[in-house]
């Protein structure tokens, strides 16, 4: 399922959230001209520096400490498609998240989102993992979003999201309560960590944790620092698909 729009208009531009998309791609490319491997490993978070050992032979020695490293690993990504992704979701359930809470809120709070994010996957990995696994660098703006999503399915149960299915090679797009799309999208989540759990990729894969965790987080905390609700679906928005 990939999202393609929402029928929920917005009070003003988004700046914060479009500064956000701005700022992930900016740093994309800079890492994709400077080498992302490298840069990835210079500046994503490992888990093993919150509580060790790490294995040396994968952390690198000019490695940035896990208070600087959950913050840049916030900023950076390992594909087109990783980045994508994330900024598609970023802008359109961002958007009507920002004009709940307000420019400068709705910024500390992403970032607080980011961080519970990942100190949720932090404690899986050191739970269930070995000091291999969590000497892999963890990237990628999903646990700031996830946390996005989760504030999104409380503000706005009842909006659409038209949604671009595919199987093979049949694409189909419709029109889904969000409710429905963001349940789907976490019951995933909770599966698939479940399954890396148990049967963990080597070299790392998806940081499913951190999505739950963040879309948890998302949940529980915006209805204490919303300003405001979001204005209503626009109901008659889809008379044209």
């Amino acid at each position: 399922m990939i999202p393609l729009k929402d029928n929920v208009p917005t009070r003003s531009f988004p700046v914060v959230t479009v500064g956000l998309i701005a700022v992930n791609v900016l740093v994309w490319i800079w890492e994709w001209k400077t080498g992302v491997d490298k840069e990835v490993m210079h500046y994503g978070y490992y888990p093993c520096t919150l509580a060790g050992p790490c294995e040396p032979q994968l952390v690198p020695p000019d490695h940035l400490s896990w208070y600087d490293g959950l913050f840049t690993s916030m900023f950076m990504h390992g594909s087109w498609f990783h980045i994508g992704g994330n900024m598609l979701f970023l802008w359109i359930f961002g958007n009507n998240v920002e004009d709940s809470l307000g420019r400068v809120r709705f910024f500390l709070w992403y970032l607080a989102a980011g961080l519970a994010a990942s100190f949720a996957q932090t404690f899986v990995t050191l739970q269930f993992s070995d000091p291999a696994g969590s000497s892999i660098p963890n990237i990628g703006a999903s646990g700031a979003i996830a946390g996005v999503l989760g504030a999104y399915l409380v503000l706005l149960p009842d909006a659409s999201v038209l949604t671009l299915f595919f199987f093979v090679f049949i694409f189909f797009w419709r029109q889904i309560p969000a409710f429905l799309f963001l349940g789907i999208w976490f019951l995933f989540q909770l599966w698939e960590g479940g399954f890396s759990v148990l049967h963990p990729e080597a070299g790392g894969g998806v940081a499913f944790f951190a999505h739950v965790g963040g879309f948890v987080f998302g949940a529980l905390t915006v209805g204490v620092v919303a300003q405001r609700r979001p204005l209503r679906p626009a109901v008659d928005q889809w008379t044209r698909y």
